[in-house]
């Protein structure tokens, strides 16, 4: 799938849509994102600031798509974890990039090779307009070869 189609997908996403959440790029060759949103009534909290699990939706998917349109679909991906730290109060637009770089996917690739299963963390900061850091954002994406009888059927 051609990477402008899966942005203009995602950003009728219901649970993008709702939140606010726009996918602002996605490079061609998948090695980059941004994202931003808005504060709006619909994405505030009770003292209104950015909702928490809105942060946290922006970096959601990214790290598991990017990493899967580079290593193939003989490979099976998934998130396998993830955590937020808040460190100030986001009360504007903010964004959050996603750079898959080369060691990422090598990286990857060498753990998996054999058969077995890759475990790694990806960090991206969610910073308001002025680069401000509002939230830290860790995720780890479990990725392995798929086996013979999964191949068959992908």
């Amino acid at each position: 799938m051609k990477a402008s189609r899966l942005r203009f997908g995602m950003n009728l996403w219901p649970p993008f849509l709702f939140a606010g959440i726009r996918v602002l790029e996605i490079s061609p060759d998948y090695r980059y994102a941004r994202v931003r949103m808005r504060l709006r009534p619909w994405n505030r909290n009770y003292v209104g600031t950015h909702f928490g699990g809105s942060l946290f939706a922006m970096t959601d998917p990214f790290w598991m798509l990017l990493l899967f349109h580079q290593i193939g679909r003989d490979h099976v991906v998934w998130d396998q974890a993830g955590e937020i730290e808040f460190v100030a109060p986001g009360r504007g637009t903010v964004y959050a990039e996603f750079r898959l770089t080369d060691e990422h996917v090598d990286q990857v690739l060498s753990q998996t090779r054999s058969g077995e299963k890759s475990l790694v963390w990806f960090d991206t900061d969610v910073v308001g307009q002025d680069g401000t850091v509002i939230a830290k954002v860790r995720k780890q994406v479990y990725a392995r070869r798929k086996r013979d009888k999964q191949l068959a059927h992908a």
